[in-house]
């Protein structure tokens, strides 16, 4: 079975109930995904899938690192996940659900709109470089 499909549950072959899945997303799920902004990573998942004769409902917990690009030194920099997501309202129109993609997708929607160091912990030389390019008060009077 392929990374990509790994986690793929097929629910016309489960029975009614609730239904735990464990399992990790790590690098080589991330570098396997196009245009990712997720460079790598180890990240815990554990879903509750609890399946009803009509619908079904999932609880995820997602919970380790990523790593992305820094926004001003672009360099890599981690970023650390810890996210619980409960009675998620899925819109599935097929018989399967990609429980890899759902945690990707949360991990996605809950990184920060802005990836940067913590002060001091850019690039050096990039930081050097963005100093040089800022425009001052006294620049702008000028």
């Amino acid at each position: 079975m392929s990374e990509k499909t790994a986690h793929l549950v097929l629910l016309d072959q489960l029975e009614l109930g609730e239904h735990l899945f464990d399992f990790q997303l790590d690098n080589t799920y991330f570098s396997a995904i196009d245009n990712s902004e997720v460079l790598s990573g180890l990240v815990d998942v554990r879903v509750r899938l609890f399946l009803r004769e009509e619908d079904f409902e999932v609880d995820l917990d997602v919970m380790g690192q990523v790593q992305v690009t820094c926004d001003r030194c672009l360099e890599p920099m981690n970023v650390d996940v810890d996210i619980y997501e409960e009675n998620m309202e899925l819109e599935e129109d097929s018989n399967q659900l990609d429980l890899a993609w759902l945690a990707y997708e949360l991990i996605i929607v809950n990184l920060p709109l802005v990836h940067s160091h913590q002060d001091g912990g850019c690039n050096p030389e990039m930081d050097t470089l963005l100093q040089s390019h800022l425009c001052t008060a006294m620049e702008e009077d000028e």
